[in-house]
């Protein structure tokens, strides 16, 4: 009697560490699916973005400044223009532009029909 009953006691508790094992591994695709990989896709999307700026392009800082990019100094630093003085020159890390509008893709629409 005694060994039957070890037995199922055993028996029980390797099905509830398999259970166990399951439902980590359950948590950690749920955390990779909603956490780990939009993360990543969004830092490749501004890292594209960083990489596909050129002179000319308008620009929003993630301070909400609006601006345009003079000259790509390195990989790490461009030199934007402020302002409608055309006196306001800021050198300013790539990682501090949020959004860019490619030079020429604006357009202007009449209302005139």
């Amino acid at each position: 009697m005694l060994l039957q009953a070890a037995a199922e006691t055993g028996a029980g508790a390797g099905s509830s560490i398999v259970s166990f094992v399951l439902i980590i591994v359950v948590w950690v695709l749920v955390f990779y699916f909603m956490l780990i990989k939009p993360q990543k896709k969004q830092k490749k999307a501004m890292e594209d973005l960083h990489n596909a700026m050129e002179p000319g392009d308008n620009i929003m800082t993630t301070g909400g400044f609006y601006g345009t990019i003079l000259d790509i100094v390195d990989d790490t630093t461009v030199i934007v223009e402020f302002g409608n003085n055309k006196n306001c020159r800021i050198p300013m890390h790539k990682n501090a532009i949020a959004e860019v509008e490619k030079a020429g893709s604006a357009e202007i629409k009449d209302d005139e029909n």
